[in-house]
């Protein structure tokens, strides 16, 4: 965890070259076009489909919701203070742990389990994220020695979500372009560089304020919350602790946000193309205009500014494409809201960004759930056995099984598709809700629903071009 302010350090403090945990998906060897034409042909149809329907049964269908019945949840001070004290235990073992970042618990923990495993779980179980965040305990107590009750400041409305895009586009940049995100002794400093930056944010401007605005993480992982089929609701303001929870349609709390303002959409846009550019950072094509043989690549530093570029170049791109198919809707469809339908239609991103990072950290996962077990085991590498595991425990043999692989690609490009899907149906949902009636309210859907038929087919381009590494 890094924040886009800790940029000029990561540049300073170059060390030993390490892959960082990413992973891209198999390249698979039967003919890959047969998965492009028929995943591109089913968000295609699937559109056609959607456009011909009437609003009202799809509405229906998103109001629809089964009663679960009510929880009383753990406070939330409580399980952010234990998330706390884990975090110092994962910490300690990066500064005194095995510099070998599979068998340290930090890098693995913080790149595969958090980064990876806990945003799908974010995903199906809902916003865990809003109790389990760690800096919430620290601040409170913070709070509590300084006898405050208020922040110091007011956090200013034109501040909108760049800190958050700042601090998202320095952690791209420390995972996919620096050296060694990998290595424990940096990655430790990062996180609590991180950890500093955020605990004064929160004590200057609020807790609740700050992470909902400035703090990449918290918003993004509350935005893949918003996917999740649980809907939680608060039963009463004096019992903060208890929730009713409801069997909900995926995806159709993303109705709920509010519109972004500009900085909160071309974040919605940056979590989509970092997780893209990665994919395309590891393929021949992207080496090859850097002149670079993939067949000995040279390492990370050998592109180091080719990808730094690219990044940004990647991100551009797709904000452009974005605007553009929103204000081509417009034209078609002038009762679109003028300045409110990017904000608005910017979430139906959000199941897509999703997708991309669980095809394409799908196979890291696998893996390096086993090396966690490892560097539990053994977690400051002093030859520990604390959870009776080997060092031959890791496999990857199912990397290795062909019916294994097809069926690990089968579900990458499925997730692909299916984000794809659940984005058609909600942006078609909620440009009806903004155009109004009339034969110009679905045609006006039509250049952003063209944008997300051409970037499945990339997408399912990235998970069977052939890669570097």
């Amino acid at each position: 965890m890094v924040l886009g302010l800790l940029l000029p350090w990561l540049c300073a403090s170059i060390g030993p070259a390490l892959a960082h945990t990413g992973g891209s998906g198999f390249m698979l060897l039967l003919p890959t076009g047969y998965y492009l034409a028929g995943g591109t042909l089913a968000v295609h149809v699937s559109f056609i489909l959607v456009f011909l329907l009437p609003a009202r049964p799809l509405e229906r269908l998103a109001a629809a919701r089964l009663d679960l019945g009510e929880i009383r949840l753990p406070s939330r001070t409580f399980c952010s203070a234990l998330s706390f004290a884990f975090l110092l235990l994962l910490l300690l073992a990066g500064f005194f742990g095995s510099a070998d970042p599979r068998l340290n618990p930090l890098p693995v923990f913080i790149w595969s389990l958090w980064w990876v495993g806990f945003t799908f779980v974010q995903a199906l179980a809902g916003d865990l994220w809003h109790r389990l965040n760690p800096w919430i305990a620290p601040y409170r107590l913070i709070m509590r020695l300084l006898r405050r009750a208020e922040p110091s400041l007011r956090y200013p409305d034109w501040l909108g979500y760049w800190p958050a895009l700042l601090g998202f586009g320095g952690f791209a940049w420390f995972e996919l372009v620096d050296l060694a995100p990998d290595d424990p002794d940096r990655l430790a400093v990062a996180v609590l560089a991180y950890g500093a930056v955020t605990l004064s944010g929160m004590v200057l401007f609020g807790g609740d304020i700050w992470l909902a605005r400035a703090d990449p993480f918290s918003v993004f992982l509350r935005l893949v919350a918003h996917l999740s089929p649980l809907d939680p609701v608060m039963v009463d303001a004096a019992r903060p602790d208890h929730r009713r929870f409801y069997l909900v349609p995926p995806g159709c709390r993303l109705f709920h946000l509010p519109p972004m303002p500009m900085s909160g959409t071309l974040f919605v846009l940056l979590t989509l193309s970092t997780v893209s550019f990665d994919g395309l950072s590891e393929t021949f094509w992207w080496l090859g205009l850097g002149g670079i043989n993939p067949l000995e690549f040279p390492g990370r530093s050998a592109v180091t500014g080719l990808n730094s570029i690219g990044l940004v170049g990647m991100w551009l791109a797709l904000a452009a494409a974005y605007l553009l198919a929103v204000a081509l809707g417009r034209l078609i469809n002038p009762a679109l809201p003028a300045g409110r339908a990017a904000g608005i239609l910017v979430v139906s991103i959000v199941p897509i960004s999703l997708a991309y990072q669980f095809s394409h950290y799908l196979t890291v996962l696998l893996v390096d759930v086993q090396y966690a077990i490892l560097a539990l085991s053994d977690p400051l590498g002093l030859g520990w056995n604390l959870l009776g595991s080997e060092r031959t425990y890791v496999t990857t043999s199912f990397l290795n099984n062909y019916h294994s692989v097809v069926m690990i690609w089968n579900l990458q490009a499925g997730a692909v598709v299916a984000g794809h899907l659940v984005a058609v149906v909600v942006a078609h949902i909620l440009s009806v809700r903004l155009g109004g009636a009339g034969w110009r309210a679905p045609l006006g859907q039509v250049p952003l629903a063209v944008l997300m038929v051409l970037y499945t087919l990339f997408g399912l381009w990235l998970l069977s071009a052939p890669v570097a590494g």
